[in-house]
């Protein structure tokens, strides 16, 4: 797309839409153009002292002609009809996780944008900062030999002890899996490639949460979802990874991610975070030492995803592309499947490639050259 500046169009203007918006404007190949919600409010709040960005309605930004890919950070049940609406306006887009609440709502989105030749992409990028990334160079130079095995975990209470409205964690579409589970999911496949089938168990510890800050405190809201899920994932090279996602634990002391082969075993920091240690653990060694950053994108931040779809040669040679992150989704709703219906194996039918790698990371204080445009 040459060196022309691409306009974005945010829809949806809630917490995590200032992390996008502080990233985007640090970006020489973006620029934001307006911020929609259905809370007028909230936009206008979003854009206070962003000098050229308005506050408009989302029909208002979907007809705008200077918007060329919108930025969509509504709800999950949103994901898929704010999609569907922005690539009937000739749009790109790019879906908070996960990128629809179904696989089904998820392939129809593809399918359009194929049709109407647009670009789909889908968070988390937090896999192209330098921890995931460094963590990959060390699999891809052998460090560990063969990849055999790895665990994701992630436990917490719930997020009813800190959010003011948590019913859609709870809801149909919600959970910990939906939730939390794309950031670790998604560092797998970068990590160790695709995956083909999967085994999953869950269980839901309580009927009701109680709301624990803002206006609703004590309010009592009903779970509708499994709060603690494990899933087994079986790599296309036939690696085993384990996943184990819960708002039913207190704490935990285990590692985000560890990554185990036939000559070494790896520390991944946290996917939720671009940066972080990463520890290696030789085999015949004597401790962990941390390698030095090897790659990723030392400007980190929510939205370089968005930036690498729009200047990237293609949408699937963008890393946070619309085919992994539907290989996402269909990694854990068919973990949910084989954990409501102890249906044992269920194949992972959506095919993705496992994405490039980000090339060694820039000197520090550098903006990544392949988002200068």
């Amino acid at each position: 797309m040459g060196q022309q500046v691409v306009g974005v169009g945010i829809v949806g203007a809630g917490a995590i839409s200032g992390q996008y918006l502080d990233t985007l404007r640090r970006l020489s190949t973006v620029r934001v153009v307006a911020v929609a919600d259905l809370d007028q409010a909230r936009a206008q709040a979003a854009v206070a002292g962003l000098d050229g960005v308005r506050a408009v309605s989302v029909d208002a930004l979907l007809a705008d002609p200077e918007v060329d890919v919108v930025l969509n950070l509504t709800p999950p049940a949103g994901h898929a009809p704010v999609a569907l609406a922005a690539i009937a306006a000739g749009k790109a887009v790019y879906n908070e996780k996960p990128l629809a609440a179904t696989v089904a709502d998820g392939r129809r989105l593809l399918t359009a944008a194929a049709a109407a030749g647009v670009r789909v992409g889908g968070a988390p990028d937090t896999v192209l900062g330098t921890g995931v990334q460094t963590a990959r160079h060390a699999v891809d130079t052998g460090l560990i030999g063969t990849p055999a095995a790895a665990t994701a975990t992630f436990l917490c209470p719930g997020h009813e002890r800190w959010h003011p409205d948590p019913d859609f964690y709870y809801a149909t579409g919600g959970g910990p899996l939906l939730d939390m589970g794309p950031y670790y999911v998604t560092a797998l496949v970068t990590l160790l490639g695709p995956v083909v089938s999967v085994l999953g168990a869950g269980s839901t510890a309580r009927p009701t949460r109680t709301i624990g800050s803002g206006p609703r405190t004590g309010e009592e809201i009903t779970v509708e979802v499994l709060t603690h899920v494990t899933g087994v994932l079986t790599h296309a090279s036939g690696a085993l990874s384990t996943v184990t996602m819960s708002f039913d634990a207190v704490a935990t002391r285990a590692e985000p991610i560890e990554v185990h082969g036939s000559a070494g075993s790896l520390i991944v920091p946290d996917p939720n975070h671009f940066d972080g240690e990463v520890l290696l653990r030789r085999l015949g060694g004597a401790g962990w030492e941390p390698l030095p950053v090897a790659a990723g994108y030392r400007i980190s931040g929510r939205g370089l995803g968005v930036a690498e779809l729009m200047t990237a040669p293609s949408a699937d040679a963008a890393r946070a592309n619309g085919t992994l992150a539907l290989h996402v989704l269909d990694i854990m709703e068919s973990v949910l499947r084989s954990a409501a219906d102890s249906t044992g194996a269920v194949a992972v039918e959506t095919p993705a490639q496992r994405p490039a790698a980000v090339p060694p990371a820039d000197e520090p204080g550098r903006e990544p050259s392949s988002l200068l445009g």
